[in-house]
């Protein structure tokens, strides 16, 4: 390794060198070094090490984004046939002898297979979430599990490990060296302040301790502030001549991409979880060239973030976190601080932590009456503000505490589930012994090791009584006395769990039905991960509209709020899903009670014709647009992967190429990802790099998915006029003429559209949504160029009762507009009759 280090004009530090001679020895290895001090590269030389000796090593991370990206590391030192992945929704390279892996799945193989599975070394990255609460028992299970395995454990805030490191020696039979003694390589400074933030931020920056990452609690708080730096004069020289060559190519998108490209151009950068990855990772390459000199930001930035920076600013020390406003724990705080300093950039980290504002204003008010009493004004007294009603206080004292303090001993977190159980039964021993030992003989203590050993044996009674176990009349010759009536999936507990169900239920739907198309949609949606902050925006979103109805309808407060409790978000299909789902359990009871989950955001996207733009506006998601993406990509995938042949209309294979575009303009970055996965060699760089993606293709080349964008946005404008709804129709174009660069004016706005369909049910009584009203026959298209522009004209039929097809809808798109936007760009021209029908 040293040579390694040599030929990336690097020096082994010594507690490296430690670490890798232990494990070349055969010695686990616990690595609790800080934050920049090159546990990675420690990390490679076990892998070597393990490739070395012909034995299968495995990486586990907490998050899928961490485990890929040390997936293409490895692959460019190791190469791409010596590297495979398992995150739970990719399989790469399954057979090679370094996997990169999600900490649950490792988990799940260790309880399949125990000593018997092909692992000889496993480095767990982020160990410290061994004391999450959901999530800690799969950072135990290997350790249990794997007896056979050689262990490095590496994380930057480990506290106390002399419990764990005893366990694994006496379960592996191997020595554990623990490596928590090496010097930080770049020292940090630890500052209270008590001057107001933006006081502090200003004197950070014009004194070279810049870039600071500004800590905020809450993603609203970050944006809000990096929105007020812009007009402050001391940010200035942001606006470099690289930065804005940097910034030429990028395309922002409305709402929160504009925003966020103004503050760029200023050097100010925002950074958190609910954003774009291809924005997020810009902030990052920017960050990393210098070019940044403020980034507000969350507390995300502890885990597998890469954001170099030379000092780190919290705005408190207090956090909300989902049950209560709490102070940080040591482990929080150090997690957090250790990434200022940038190793080979810094020879000094700082971390600056603001005092309680009212702390602050009464520092201010203190000083003020000292010098009152100085000037002669013996009565000046001090007027002292108390804290906020009901808020968290932190004090100079929970400062030191934390800066002088060690991370909390990590808590065991094991747990027992069906899952499990059957993980266990599925294995060539007797299931019995193993659970026994694995719940009786782990990181708890004695009586939460009964109470779970208490709640296995009522899960395997349940799973007797359901006949998804059965007891044998003697021992097989493997000495089992349980069974599996049937054998689990090979992907179980690996991949979607709720595939399986997703198939059962399209099995069931009408494919006769003209509906079938989107009930198919609703199948896949009901088993994609709930998206909670999207349901929660579409939830008040209806019961806005609820309100303006009953309100209009003249209903008293007490009905109302009666009534609002019954609202939720949209659940298409849920009766029919959930009473399958309950049957569905009875054979496949490992199936969580509560994880079907009925929504409709692809399936109000593609009917509503809305972009990606109009689908963040309408429910006010420009925080969480990452989140969006996310799910969108998601169901991309998971149509691609489950929906079989047997349900592939034409109409449905233009859904998915809908949706699939939608995300690649959008943001390429987790589909590039993805597909990279399956050809590592070939991977671009930018891919593998994690690099801000390169511009989209041009939007109006995708025949297939921009027809569908067409022929959707047009299909809304004939549902709205089915439903006479003039204010709608008139908000629409407003959208849409907005989404131009400069804006336009709409052609029609709610007086030309009033009249046109006052004149159209003077003709016809109802428009026709039914049969073939939505077919190819009712919408036609020609293409020509326009001075210099290529102009799409766009004819909308509508089917009246009568069947003269006597009116239209007149639009035109704009096809180079659209290539620009990355969204369809259209304006209505007209409503009209047809002359001479």
């Amino acid at each position: 390794m040293a040579s390694y280090a040599s030929s990336r004009g690097l020096a082994l530090y010594p507690h490296q060198d430690e670490a890798i001679i232990e494990l070349l020895g055969g010695s686990n290895v616990v690595l609790a070094t800080p934050t920049g001090s090159g546990k990675s590269l420690v990390a490679l030389g076990a892998h070597a090490a393990a490739l070395a000796t012909d034995r299968v090593s495995f990486y586990t991370a907490p998050i899928k984004a961490l485990v890929s990206e040390k997936f293409f590391d490895l692959c460019e030192v190791l190469g791409a046939d010596n590297v495979g992945m398992l995150t739970g929704d990719a399989a790469v390279n399954a057979d090679a002898p370094v996997i990169c892996c999600t900490s649950e799945v490792l988990a799940n193989i260790a309880l399949r297979e125990g000593a018997a599975a092909d692992i000889g070394l496993v480095v767990m990255d982020e160990f410290h979430y061994y004391g999450e609460p959901d999530r800690g028992w799969a950072w135990q299970v290997p350790l249990l599990e794997l007896p056979q395995a050689q262990f490095l454990l590496m994380s930057a805030t480990l506290g106390d490990m002399t419990e764990i490191a005893g366990d694994l020696t006496r379960r592996t039979g191997r020595e554990t060296a623990v490596v928590d003694e090496a010097e930080r390589p770049v020292p940090l400074t630890f500052t209270w302040s008590l001057t107001p933030l933006d006081e502090t931020l200003e004197e950070l920056v014009t004194t070279g301790q810049g870039p600071v990452y500004v800590v905020h609690f809450t993603q609203a708080a970050a944006v809000e502030h990096a929105t007020s730096l812009v007009k402050a004069g001391w940010v200035g020289g942001g606006a470099s001549a690289e930065l804005k060559e940097r910034l030429a190519g990028v395309r922002f998108g409305a709402g929160f991409g504009k925003t966020l490209g103004g503050l760029l151009r200023k050097g100010i950068g925002v950074h958190h979880a609910g954003m774009l990855p291809r924005y997020r990772r810009l902030v990052e390459q920017l960050a990393q060239a210098g070019l940044l000199r403020v980034i507000c930001g969350t507390d995300t930035l502890g885990v597998g973030i890469n954001v170099p920076i030379r000092t780190v600013l919290f705005t408190g020390l207090a956090k909300y976190d989902g049950q209560r406003q709490r102070v940080l724990r040591t482990r929080e705080f150090l997690q957090i601080a250790g990434r200022a300093g940038r190793a080979g950039y810094d020879t000094a980290g700082y971390v600056v932590v603001q005092a309680p504002e009212h702390v602050i204003e009464n520092e201010k008010a203190k000083a003020k009456a000292v010098e009152r009493q100085a000037a002669g004004k013996k009565n000046s007294k001090a007027q002292l503000r108390k804290p906020p009603e009901g808020t968290v206080v932190w004090t100079e004292a929970t400062f030191t505490k934390l800066v002088e303090g060690r991370p909390e001993p990590l808590q065991s977190r094991m747990k027992v589930d069906n899952a499990m159980i059957l993980n266990v039964v599925a294995r060539e021993e007797d299931a019995f012994a193993v659970l026994r030992r694995l719940l009786t003989d782990n990181h708890e203590d004695r009586r939460t090791q009964l109470r779970l050993a208490r709640r296995a044996l009522r899960l395997a009674r349940s799973l007797l009584a359901s006949g998804v176990l059965t007891r044998l009349a003697s021992p097989d010759a493997l000495g089992r006395r349980y069974a599996l009536t049937e054998d689990l999936p090979a992907d179980f507990a690996l991949n979607q769990p709720l595939a399986h169900f997703a198939l059962a239920a399209l099995d069931v739907l009408d494919h006769e039905s003209p509906d079938h198309t989107v009930e198919v949609v609703s199948v896949v949606e009901s088993v994609l991960e709930a998206p909670r902050q999207i349901l929660f925006a579409q939830q008040h979103a209806a019961r806005g509209e609820a309100i303006a109805e009953m309100k209009a309808d003249g209903l008293e407060y007490d009905e109302r709020m009666a009534l609002l409790e019954e609202i939720t978000w949209p659940q298409p299909l849920s009766e029919l899903l959930e009473g399958l789902y309950e049957t569905y359990r009875q054979s496949h009871p490992w199936l969580p009670e509560d994880a079907l989950g009925p929504k409709s955001i692809v399936r109000k996207m593609y009917e509503q014709g809305m972009t990606f733009t109009d689908f963040v506006g309408r429910y006010q998601l420009a925080r969480s647009e990452g989140l969006v993406l996310r799910y969108l990509t998601d169901a991309y995938k998971t149509f691609l992967h489950t929906v079989p042949e047997a349900h592939r209309t034409p109409s449905l294979e233009d859904l998915i190429e809908w949706l699939g575009e939608t995300v690649r303009q959008t943001d390429s970055s987790l589909l590039d990802e993805w597909e990279a996965l399956a050809d590592p060699a070939h991977a671009r760089p930018d891919v593998a790099h994690h690099e801000p993606p390169p511009p989209p293709r041009p939007i109006s080349q995708q025949t297939r998915a921009f027809a569908v964008m067409v022929r959707n946005a047009l299909w809304r404008r004939v549902e709205l006029v089915a439903r006479d709804d003039v204010r709608g129709l008139a908000a629409l174009d407003r959208t849409d003429a907005g989404r131009f660069d400069p804006p336009r004016e709409p052609a029609m706005d709610a007086a030309a559209w009033d009249a046109a369909l006052e004149a159209y049910f003077t003709d016809h009584d109802d428009v026709l949504l039914a049969g073939d009203a939505r077919g190819p026959a009712y919408l036609v298209t020609r293409d020509e160029v326009v001075d210099g522009r290529r102009v799409r004209h766009v004819r909308q039929t509508l089917a009246d009762p009568a069947g003269d097809h006597d009116w239209v809808i007149d639009a035109e798109v704009d096809l180079d507009a659209s290539d620009a936007l990355g969204e369809l760009a259209l304006v209505i021209a007209a409503m009209r009759r047809l002359d001479g029908v």
